[in-house]
């Protein structure tokens, strides 16, 4: 059964001149599956991933959650933005534990999650940190254990690792298939870097230049669990190549 079901969805902002953001959008997620949405900026992935947090609603289509309309965001649907978005004024326990406290949630009901998801990134030993404290990378691993906390089974990830620094940026993207690999949430992903689609996702859906389209699906053969390796394999740079043609003739 899928976690997520769109058909034929289409979003248009109005306005003195309407915008198209996404024509005819059909996808589908599996319990489970990680799935990266690839193309170029403006393309509306962003717009998407917003429609199936419940920030938005679709001008015409369907789009399923659990075989539901979302009619709001819910805590079934944890959002990463590029940002980590934490409250500078608490500590990593604090901003990681908040989404329970403020849904009344009994301490004894999510204290061993939390500390779980805090060794799970790697944070046990950060916790009464200020976020001012830690680098980007340790700002978004927070963000990371604050939306497990919550008991989220799926992640929509808006490019959260876009504003980090190479390295870290790798080792953000190994943890991320470890915790993954872990718990198995449904997991949107949104990038316009190819590489990082291909060795996170289990399938691909390439979009083209705005109004965003589905130009195809593409189901990524490398096993798991992925090694920095795989990224140097015949079969790695054949589909990035192949994406990459794919993108620039969809720019005409």
């Amino acid at each position: 059964m899928s976690n997520i079901e769109i058909n034929h969805l289409s979003k248009t902002y109005n306005s003195k001149s309407p915008v198209v953001a996404l024509q005819d959008i059909s996808l589908s997620v599996a319990s489970g599956e990680f799935v990266a949405l690839l193309g170029p900026s403006g393309c509306g992935k962003s717009t998407l991933l917003n429609l199936i947090a419940g920030f938005e609603f679709p001008s015409s289509g369907s789009l399923k959650v659990n075989n539901e309309t979302p009619k709001a965001p819910g805590p079934d649907r944890g959002v990463v933005f590029q940002e980590a978005a934490l409250f500078p004024w608490l500590t990593v326990w604090e901003n990681v534990i908040f989404g329970p406290k403020v849904n009344n949630i009994p301490r004894h009901e999510y204290e061993h999650r939390a500390n779980q998801m805090l060794r799970m990134v790697g944070l046990e030993d950060f916790r009464e940190h200020l976020p001012v404290q830690l680098s980007g990378g340790m700002r978004q691993r927070v963000g990371i254990a604050r939306i497990l906390t919550l008991g989220s089974q799926i992640l929509l990830m808006d490019e959260p690792f876009g504003a980090l620094d190479a390295q870290t940026r790798l080792s953000m993207q190994e943890l991320l298939l470890s915790v993954w690999q872990k718990i198995k949430p449904s997991i949107i992903f949104v990038t316009h870097d190819i590489d990082e689609a291909l060795f996170l996702a289990d399938s691909i859906y390439v979009m083209s230049a705005r109004p965003g389209r589905i130009d195809r699906k593409i189901n990524v053969p490398l096993d798991r669990p992925r090694r920095l390796e795989d990224t140097s394999s015949e079969i790695f740079r054949s589909l990035r190549l192949e994406i990459l043609q794919m993108i620039r003739s969809s720019h005409g």
